[in-house]
């Protein structure tokens, strides 16, 4: 009996397990249309319309460029002046209402430059959008509509919240298809693309193409946790989001004020490099390096100096350079915060009061090839003159202005770069060609330069190890 009952509760083991394995593969695969059915009707297509003036003429001259002046010259003689024409061009991107009264999120690279934007729900019905604010630097904006009903309005999650791994939706209008749905995971966040100081973005694989810009992207409790807002080109699966943390925050200014106000300190920083580490005698890369200190900011009113390396702000660790500008932009002007700096291997806590970002230009040096080469560096320069001065538009009479990089030289791979100007070399003023060629000629090989310049409206430390000997008699 005993062997008889042992040879049953085997196969009734088995089947039960069987069974509990068929019923989280079927909770784990179940349809997402429930979901989609919820979230659809806040999600908007988006059509815009933009007018690009040009020429009537689009002939090319024979000649070739050198011979575009000449040729222009010859067509107004015998055509006279080619007349402006208007051009419109369609565009199309997605976005969703965040308020019932017709209030929409979506990218500002949808509505940038568009004369004429028109919303259009899932039901259909279209509705003309005016702009109520637009960001650049986060890439949003928020437009209005004046719809006949209320609307159905998206629930905020938390992009904090994100782990990688977790399922995500995506829906919006890719190609002008109209809405279109696709899922995916996060697959990484904190993505960095180089578009600007605030990047934080969030890496999915939910397939997101051109007319995705500006949609949402949820999580499977139906809530938005990003804005869908970049691409890669031929890359498949990689998708990019802005974390809606971000967004709730840049979308209340908007929605409120028109415009996004932002906390300021006013320093230029860098990010550490080994080679900067080493040359500033430092344990290790982190936090973010002050090139420079803007007279009168709340930088330069608290004390910070330039070389500076901040490493903390409000209890914040700086782990990398651009953690610093997004937290400094999360805060409002007027916060008063504490900064931990390290200066000279000694750690210092100043306080300071947050001003407002202003909105600055960027300003890009000339670039001439003259005089005297640094075969070691692969460098070329030579002292400002005023001639100089008027011809590069550098306000320094100080240092030493680079006027050729040689290719694929060391100064070249450093980042050095033509009309940048030298002020310091390892931490040593440089107010002329001697200066230069004194700490150059100091520096022995396998040791670096620390250099300090001023590239166009900011100021930037380079360093490079010297691999090859000073041969210059």
């Amino acid at each position: 009996m005993v062997r008889m009952a042992k040879i049953l509760i085997f196969p009734i083991i088995i089947l039960l397990g069987l069974q509990i394995g068929a019923n989280a593969q079927s909770n784990q695969f179940q349809s997402l249309s429930p979901l989609v059915k919820q979230l659809s009707p806040s999600v908007v297509n988006i059509s815009t319309t933009s007018v690009s003036k040009s020429t009537a003429r689009s002939l090319e001259s024979p000649f070739g460029e050198e011979g575009d002046e000449q040729f222009d010259d010859l067509f107004k003689k015998f055509f006279g002046d080619s007349p402006e024409r208007e051009f419109k061009r369609k565009g199309l991107g997605s976005g969703f209402i965040f308020s019932e009264d017709g209030y929409i999120i979506t990218n500002n690279h949808v509505v940038e430059r568009a004369t004429d934007i028109k919303v259009i729900l899932q039901n259909g019905d279209s509705y003309p959008a005016k702009i109520i604010g637009t960001d650049p630097k986060s890439d949003l904006a928020v437009l209005k509509i004046e719809p006949k009903t209320k609307l159905p309005a998206v629930r905020f999650g938390n992009s904090d919240r994100l782990e990688i791994g977790d399922w995500v939706l995506a829906i919006g209008n890719p190609f002008g298809l109209g809405h279109t749905v696709t899922s995916g995971i996060i697959s990484a966040k904190g993505r960095s693309l180089g578009l600007g100081s605030y990047d934080d973005f969030v890496q999915t694989d939910a397939a997101i193409n051109p007319g995705n810009s500006g949609g949402p992207l949820f999580n499977f409790q139906g809530e938005v946790v990003g804005v869908n807002t970049a691409i890669i080109a031929g890359g498949q699966g990689i998708g990019f989001a802005i974390p809606v943390n971000i967004a709730k925050n840049v979308v209340s200014q908007l929605r409120n004020g028109g415009k996004v106000v932002r906390g300021w300190i006013g320093v230029s920083v860098q990010s550490v490099t080994p080679e900067i580490a080493e040359s500033l005698k430092l344990e290790d890369d982190d936090g973010a390096l002050v090139a420079d200190v803007t007279d009168g900011g709340p930088a330069d009113k608290a004390g910070v100096r330039r070389g500076d390396i901040i490493i903390e702000l409000n209890g914040n660790k700086i782990d990398e350079m651009p953690d610093l500008p997004k937290l400094v932009a999360s805060y409002a002007p007027g916060t008063k915060t504490n900064m931990k700096v390290r200066r000279d291997s000694k750690e210092k806590v100043l306080n300071m009061k947050l001003g407002e970002l202003p909105e600055q230009g960027a300003q890009i040096a000339n670039r001439v090839v003259d005089h005297e080469v640094e075969q070691n560096l692969g460098l070329v320069v030579q002292d400002i003159t005023p001639q100089i001065q008027s011809k590069l538009g550098i306000e320094y009479s100080n240092g030493v202005v680079i006027t050729d990089v040689r290719g694929n030289s060391m100064a070249s791979k450093a980042g050095l770069l033509n009309g940048d100007v030298v002020l310091e070399i390892n931490k040593k003023q440089i107010v002329n060609l001697d200066d230069y060629r004194k700490s150059v000629d100091s520096v022995k090989i396998g040791q670096n330069l620390l250099f300090l310049v001023r590239r166009g409206s900011n100021t930037v430390y380079v360093a490079l190890k010297v691999e090859v000997e000073n041969d210059r008699s």
